[in-house]
């Protein structure tokens, strides 16, 4: 830190309580000056020789025969006027980058020019700041800061311009050339741990991260702040994401750090709401400058805090623009206190709308307009709608949870994913199963609505052997999953080439032979096919957690069967538990079950299926 020493007489004055301050001297004082609550007495001769403004009013009072001046409004206060007291004195006085700035505004309050004595207070000062404190990156910084009390006076003295300038000047030079110190607590560089610094004896140059000026910047207050970053852009030599680092920064420290204990125990948020308008606006408009994480926590600050349409709106908008990067965690939001539900349901589905909007309407910027460009923009649209298809069936399965979540909003959000997204249905099916599990009182028809979300032809075989023993979904689907599998096992089968079978022939009673198979463990009873899977009950209306899939063979056995009337093995084993163990359910009972399956064939009609079912009810 940088200090400039003023005067040679040794301090003189002394303090009596919290209230008198006088100078020791072998003159009597003549006259008393008031700074708020304290009392200097001093000596007319030293103070006027300096001070135009206290000639004035020493003049004034000398024609109302009274030795006592108040000048309580001096900025500063006693402390300052102490230090313009001593240096009229000739005392010694030291300062620094903590006390100049106030010396300086009650020198100009006391017109210390140099038209009343060479070499005054005011002129030394100016010296010492455009040579010492602007020409230093931290003592700028602390300078800045004490702008706050002596706001009035420093917009007069363009102080503040003067360290904004100098500040964002600092900040805005290339790394390679920054040789002053600087806090950098987020990430300490190897040489700072003392690691790493040497290399053969040579010592190694330290490399200075481009961001190194983030963290001294979040000690200000948030209107110097924004105008320090407002300069650091106009100057242009900084990129997009340094900004958005140092804005993240700042949110952390102002913003997110206490947020939630504000909001909660009803304290003045006034602060907050500052820091969070300050940050929006300052949000570089380049794509990727800021995470996506990071608006959507502006975006839970915002709704905490009760901001204006116009700031969300321009986050949905932001949000939307990538919100492929984002996470499911960060996607909920809690609802206000007003809503019955335990997350912002409409906020999401608001902005993947907007993701909607801006990549499927043939918005995405084309460079060139020759095939090849066009199908990797193609590409990589189709790769992002995967991704937030993925993203929105991982936030279904948590708001699934919420007992309050009513099964219309649910269906709306599944229902904005476009459905070729979806590749694989496994993730939606957890999420539909969640919400059953959650809400055992939907409907007959509410729950065909919610199932009729999921394509059984996309599940997988783990999911498929789920959700053919799952007892909270209705028998049609259950049938058609099974349908499915069926189907995809048999193409499965004939797509890969026969082979001679190991077999031994084994002598029958009637002198023919038959096969068996060489090893025993291959012989699996019915018991243990399912033991991979195992069965629900079905009087605790809770079947197994779709977020544990268990592996289990629902297909036909790879012997042809003799017969097209007769299903294979383990097809006829699940459609019996199926029949035996859903058949008292008084949601999959009566005539529900002699109808096919939505979206899928006829299993009665259907001449290229290994089995056949036959069509009845169960009482």
């Amino acid at each position: 830190m940088k200090y400039m020493k003023l005067g040679s007489k040794p301090d003189a004055f002394q303090t009596e309580g919290n209230s008198i301050r006088f100078v020791t001297t072998d003159l009597a004082t003549d006259i008393v000056i008031t700074v708020g609550d304290v009392k200097f007495y001093l000596h007319k001769f030293p103070l006027l020789s300096k001070s135009s403004r206290l000639q004035t009013l020493v003049a004034s009072t000398n024609e109302e025969s009274n030795d006592e001046i108040d000048i309580s409004d001096i900025p500063g206060g006693p402390a300052a006027f102490e230090i313009c007291a001593k240096f009229c004195y000739g005392m010694i006085v030291t300062l620094n980058a903590y006390n100049v700035l106030a010396a300086r505004c009650a020198a100009e309050y006391l017109e210390m020019f140099e038209t009343i004595d060479k070499g005054n207070l005011i002129y030394k000062i100016d010296v010492f700041l455009s040579a010492s404190i602007f020409r230093t990156w931290k003592d700028s910084i602390i300078v800045l800061q004490s702008t706050k009390s002596l706001q009035a006076w420093t917009e007069n003295l363009k102080v503040i311009n003067h360290c904004v300038d100098s500040i964002a000047s600092k900040a805005s030079i290339d790394p390679s050339e920054v040789d002053w110190s600087y806090t950098y607590n987020r990430r300490k560089l190897p040489s700072e741990n003392g690691l790493d610094s040497h290399w053969n004896g040579v010592r190694k140059q330290v490399t200075v991260p481009r961001d190194w000026w983030v963290e001294d910047l979040c000690d200000l207050e948030t209107c110097l702040y924004k105008k320090v970053i407002l300069a650091i852009k106009a100057k242009g030599r900084t990129s997009s994401e340094v900004i958005g680092e140092a804005l993240r920064a700042y949110a952390c420290r102002r913003l997110f750090s206490s947020l939630d204990n504000v909001v909660s125990n009803g304290l003045d948020t006034t602060k907050h709401c500052a820091a969070l308008e300050t940050i929006i606006s300052l949000l570089p408009a380049e794509r990727g400058s800021v995470s996506c994480g990071l608006l959507l926590k502006l975006l839970r600050a915002a709704c905490l805090l009760g901001s204006g349409d116009t700031y969300r709106d321009d986050l949905v908008k932001r949000i939307g623009a990538e919100l492929d990067r984002a996470s499911a965690s960060d996607l909920l939001i809690p609802a206000s206190s007003s809503d019955d539900g335990m997350y912002n349901v409409d906020l999401i589905a608001a902005m993947l709308e907007e993701f909607l909007a801006q990549h499927t309407d043939g918005s995405e910027p084309k460079l060139q307009e020759d095939e090849e460009s066009l199908d990797a923009a193609e590409n990589l649209i189709t790769s992002k709608l995967a991704a937030v298809a993925k993203l929105v069936d991982g936030c279904l399965s948590e708001i699934a949870k919420d007992p309050g979540l009513p099964v219309v909003k649910f269906i709306e959000l599944a229902e904005l994913v476009p459905a070729a997204s979806r590749q694989v249905h496994d993730a939606l099916y957890r999420a539909i199963d969640m919400y059953l599990k959650e809400h055992p009182g939907l409907s007959k028809s509410e729950k065909k609505r919610l199932c009729a979300l999921m394509d059984c032809k996309k599940l997988s075989a783990d999911a498929s052997a789920h959700a053919v023993q799952n007892e909270r979904l209705p028998l049609r689907v259950v049938v058609q999953v099974l349908f499915f599998e069926q189907l995809r096992q048999s193409a499965a089968a004939a797509a890969v080439p026969t082979a001679a079978p190991r077999s031994i022939l084994l002598p029958r009673e009637d002198g023919t032979s038959c096969g068996s198979s060489m090893s025993a463990a291959t012989t699996v009873t019915e018991d243990e096919q399912w033991a991979g899977v195992a069965p629900t009950s079905t009087s605790g209306g809770g079947g197994g957690d779709a977020s544990s899939l268990r592996s289990v063979s629902v297909a036909g056995s790879k012997k042809k069967p003799k017969s097209g009337k007769v299903a294979p093995a383990p097809a006829r084993r699940v459609l019996g538990k199926l029949w035996s163990g859903k058949g008292n359910g008084g949601e999959n009972s009566g005539s529900d079950t002699s109808e096919s399956p939505a979206g899928s064939v006829n299993l009665e009609e259907t001449k290229s299926t290994p089995s056949r079912v036959t069509r009845h009810s169960v009482s």
